[in-house]
C-alpha cells in the first residue's frame, strides 16, 4: 500500500527526518491563509499516487496568498494521470543547491535489506529502469544487527557528500531504517532530499509502502489506505479480507487459496477462456465472505458466467456450500453459476447445492471448461 506524500512526511516527522514547514488542505481558501503563516513564496502540490505529477501540472510555484488559493483550486479540481485530487500540500518554497535521492528496500533476490543513494536527484520509481538501480551506491543492512552509522558515510563518501551536512544525513537514514523497520516497509524513499542555500538539509518529498500482509499488527495503517486508486470491486473486497484483482476477461472466479486461484485462471487461458478476476477467498470462509465475493461478482457488468472453485482443508466445503445459498438467497442476477467442490466435506456440500439453480461438477478440469465454454455461448 502506498501513502501520500504527507502522509509520509508525518511518519518522517516522527522520526526526526526534517521536512519543509508546510501544511494539507483539501479547501483552496485554507491554503491561501497556510500561504500566509508559512511565508511566500509556497509550492502547491497535488496528493495524488501518481508518478510524474509536476509534468502533469499538479505541483506549482505560488507567489501570493491569492495566487495560492487559485492554484489550489484549479488542481483540487482536476485529475492527474486519471486521478481525481482531493487534497494538495502547501510547503514552503526552497532554494536548492543539490538534490541527492535515498531508498531503503529489500532486496528479494539476496534476501537482505539495503540502503541505496544517488546524487542527482528525484527519480520515478515506478518507471525507473533496473539499469539506473544497478548503478545505485548501496550497502546491504543485517536485520539482526540493523543499520549502521559508518555504513551510511561509507555510502556518502562514494558520493562526495559535502562533509559538513555528513551529521545531518547519517541522523536522517538513521530514522529512516527505524521508521522501515518499526511500521513493516517494504520501501520507504526520500525522493529527493535536499540541501538548500540556506544550509540546511531537508527532505522536500518522500515515497513510503506499506506492507499489508503486516495489517494484523499495525495499527497505524487503519485509515490510510487511498481507495481512489482502487476499483470499485477491490475496495468493497477490502472490507471483508478478500484477495481481489480485476482483470480483463467475462469469467469470474471465487476460489479459496492463491496457489489454486493462480492455477484455475492458468486452466481457464488454457482453455480459450479470460478470467475476469483474481479472487482469493482464503482460509476461514465464512458465509459473509462468500456472500460479498458473489456480489462483487455479479456486479462485475463483464461477468458472463461465475466459476466456484473450492478445495477443503481447513475450510470445509460444506460451510462453503452453506455460504453460498445465503448468498444466492439474496442475489438473482441470471447469471450462470459453475461450482467445484473437492475435499473434506465435498460430499456434504454437493448435496447442500443439489437444488439451488447451480451447476455442480464434480471435476475440477471439467468445472472450468464448462465456464469457458458459457462465456464463449458455445454450450
Amino acid at each position: 500500500m502506498k501513502l501520500h506524500e504527507y502522509q509520509s512526511k508525518s511518519f518522517f516527522k516522527k522520526y526526526g527526518i526534517p521536512i519543509p514547514e508546510g501544511h494539507v488542505t483539501s479547501i483552496a481558501r485554507e491554503a491561501k491563509q497556510i500561504a500566509e503563516e508559512i511565508g511566500l513564496p509556497v509550492v502547491v502540490k497535488a496528493q495524488v499516487l501518481a508518478e510524474g505529477r509536476g509534468m502533469a501540472g499538479g505541483i506549482r510555484l505560488a507567489r501570493s496568498p491569492q495566487e495560492t488559493e487559485s492554484i489550489a483550486s484549479e488542481i483540487l479540481s482536476s485529475k492527474i494521470h486519471g486521478l481525481p485530487v482531493q487534497k494538495v500540500l502547501i510547503d514552503e518554497a526552497l532554494s536548492i543547491e543539490k538534490e541527492y535521492f535515498i531508498l531503503i528496500t529489500v532486496d528479494r533476490e539476496k534476501k537482505q535489506p539495503l540502503l541505496m543513494m544517488y546524487d542527482s536527484g528525484t527519480i520515478y520509481i515506478e518507471t525507473a529502469a533496473n539499469a539506473l538501480f544497478d548503478n545505485l551506491e548501496r550497502v546491504y543492512i543485517d536485520p539482526l544487527i540493523g543499520l549502521q552509522r559508518f555504513q551510511v558515510r561509507l555510502l556518502a563518501y562514494k558520493l562526495d557528500f559535502p562533509d559538513r551536512y555528513m551529521r545531518a544525513l547519517t541522523e536522517i537514514c538513521m530514522g529512516m531504517w527505524r521508521l522501515f523497520c518499526d511500521i513493516d516497509a517494504s520501501l520507504v524513499a526520500v525522493n529527493p532530499l535536499a540541501i538548500t542555500k540556506d544550509q540546511r538539509v531537508l527532505a522536500l518529498d518522500g515515497k513510503i509502502k506499506l506492507d499489508e500482509n503486516a495489517y494484523f499488527r499495525q495499527d497505524a495503517f487503519i485509515g490510510l489506505a487511498d481507495t481512489n486508486v482502487l476499483a470499485k470491486g477491490e475496495q468493497e473486497a477490502r472490507k471483508h479480507g478478500l484477495e481481489y484483482i480485476k482483470l480483463d476477461g467475462d469469467i469470474g472466479c471465487m476460489v479459496n487459496g492463491a496457489g489454486l486461484t493462480m492455477a484455475t485462471l492458468d486452466l481457464i487461458a488454457s482453455h480459450g477462456g479470460l478470467p475476469a478476476n483474481f479472487m482469493d477467498l482464503g482460509a476461514g470462509v465464512t458465509s459473509e465472505k462468500v456472500n460479498a465475493a458473489l456480489e462483487i461478482l455479479l456486479n462485475d457488468k463483464s461477468v458472463k458466467v461465475v466459476l466456484i472453485a473450492v478445495f477443503g482443508g481447513m475450510t470445509h466445503c460444506d460451510d462453503v456450500a452453506k455460504g453460498l445459498v445465503e448468498a444466492l438467497s439474496r442475489h438473482d442476477s441470471g447469471t450462470p453459476i459453475i461450482v467445484f467442490l473437492g475435499g473434506t466435506m465435498s460430499e456434504a456440500g454437493n448435496q447442500i447445492l443439489a437444488n439451488t439453480g447451480v451447476t455442480v461438477i464434480p471435476d475440477y478440469e471439467e468445472a472450468v471448461r464448462s465456464a469457458v465454454n458459457l462465456s464463449r455461448g458455445t454450450v
